[in-house]
């Protein structure tokens, strides 16, 4: 449990100013995920097993045939292994459990934990797998079909679904603690491979997912989709047409937005002081929405042009979409500041649905020093961080500066002009993981 112990001293140590309601948050958290190897056992309740890709698994996954980042191993005397998991329905009677437990074995496959959800009409086994490396998805489905399994859905899995339950959750509820902008990152960690979205109240001050549909303070469970009551207002939506939530995965998820809420505004306080090329320091950190009025401030300052190629036409007032854009629900924010503590830039990477998108602003007489540079490559580090596949950023095509700070990736890119407006994808590949020069929570010290 050493493990455990350090996601709570990770906790303590940066201190929150309400260690009763964490804790009782935390309590929550883990009374819903007990976590039982032994099949005999049927009330346990854990999260599935870690998944934050954000597509479909491949037919060469399907297959079984083996892909990279999923564990293949030689143990099995008869040749590789591989790891799946694995969920199936079955009737809720004496030794309906026992039969698909013999027909895996029968198929030399281990048993290596086993989660359930109970439902009015079954109950519901989460499995992971350990199987001979040439059985495919399809057989072992049918393996689990013929021994009275229903709805069945298998996965590839990795190493990291060898975590226990209990250790995943205090993992997630630390993140949680240290920074607002992980919730949605969490969820999906929790909750397996789904599309997360943040929804703002209806004009009419309803939370609301849909125009005139209320959300109740409970939230609501819709088969493929689960709706929250976000901490700020609006509504947190998550959504996984391939597998229906279970009530159980409700309550977990429920818990950990409730762990949100009464935490509070929050991110993580670490700084990088860097020195410009010309001798001048600056210091890029996390922003939220309290610094609103000095990102305001230096949108005051910059020019209509400068303006025009972030935003893509005349701007406004921009207290309209700055507190969007620094919200923690809805992405994470870096800001450039100097000596005398002003706001001179920000970047922005906001999350989209599946996908991800940079911005970048910068202030006209800070233009040219490579600051936004700076700001892209820490962005999407970030990003590669929480295993996004890419991201993408809307300008203009003359807007030279934000093509060049793209090509300066040195990552794949994809380009796309539609009525005069250029989308750049950047594809991200995993050696962008060990570039992160910013990581949550803990400061960089190049000072």
């Amino acid at each position: 449990m050493s493990e455990v112990t350090d996601a709570v001293a990770h906790l303590v140590e940066h201190g929150t100013a309400v260690p009763a309601l964490v804790l009782a948050s935390l309590a929550a958290l883990i009374a819903t995920a007990g976590f039982h190897t032994r099949w005999s056992r049927r009330r346990g309740q854990a999260p599935p097993a870690d998944d934050t890709g954000a597509r479909p698994p491949t037919a060469e996954r399907t297959a079984g045939t083996g892909s990279t980042g999923h564990e293949t191993t030689g143990s099995e005397p008869g040749g590789e292994s591989t790891l799946w998991r694995m969920r199936t329905t079955v009737r809720d009677a004496p030794g309906s459990l026992a039969v698909l437990c013999t027909a895996l074995a029968d198929r030399r496959i281990d048993i290596l934990s086993l989660q359930t959800h109970p439902l009015a009409e079954g109950t519901v086994d989460e499995f992971l797998l350990r199987a001979p490396g040439e059985l495919s998805g399809t057989e072992l489905a049918e393996v689990v079909t013929a021994a009275g399994g229903a709805r069945t859905w298998t996965e590839r899995a990795d190493a990291h679904d060898l975590v226990d339950a209990p250790t995943r959750v205090l993992a997630l509820a630390a993140r949680t603690a240290l920074d607002a902008a992980e919730l949605p990152l969490a969820l999906r960690q929790l909750l397996g491979r789904c599309t997360i979205r943040s929804l703002p109240a209806t004009a009419d001050g309803r939370t609301g997912a849909r125009g005139d549909q209320a959300v109740p303070p409970e939230g609501t469970l819709e088969d493929t989709v689960l709706r929250l009551r976000a901490p700020e207002g609006g509504v947190i939506s998550v959504e996984r047409p391939h597998l229906p939530f279970t009530p159980a995965e409700f309550a977990r998820a429920r818990a950990l937005v409730e762990l949100d809420a009464r935490l509070g505004p929050r991110i993580p306080r670490a700084r990088d002081v860097l020195t410009l090329p010309e001798g001048s320091d600056i210091t890029v950190r996390r922003a939220d929405t309290r610094d609103v009025p000095a990102a305001k401030a230096m949108h005051e300052r910059c020019s209509a042009r400068t303006l025009g190629m972030r935003y893509h036409g005349p701007v406004g007032d921009a207290d309209r979409y700055l507190n969007h854009l620094l919200s923690p629900r809805y992405g994470r924010t870096l800001a450039v500041q100097t000596a005398s503590g002003r706001i001179v830039g920000l970047g922005h990477l906001l999350w989209d649905g599946d996908e991800t998108e940079v911005a970048l602003l910068v202030e006209d007489g800070w233009q040219r020093r490579g600051i936004g540079g700076e700001l892209l490559g820490r962005l999407v580090a970030m990003a590669a961080e929480t295993g996004c596949e890419s991201v993408y950023a809307v300008t203009q095509a003359s807007n030279t500066g934000m093509v060049a700070a793209m090509r300066g990736l040195g990552l794949p890119l994809d380009y796309q002009i539609e009525e005069g407006t250029l989308v750049v994808t950047a594809r991200l590949d995993p050696s962008s993981r060990s570039a992160a020069r910013l990581p949550h929570g803990e400061p960089i010290g190049r000072e």
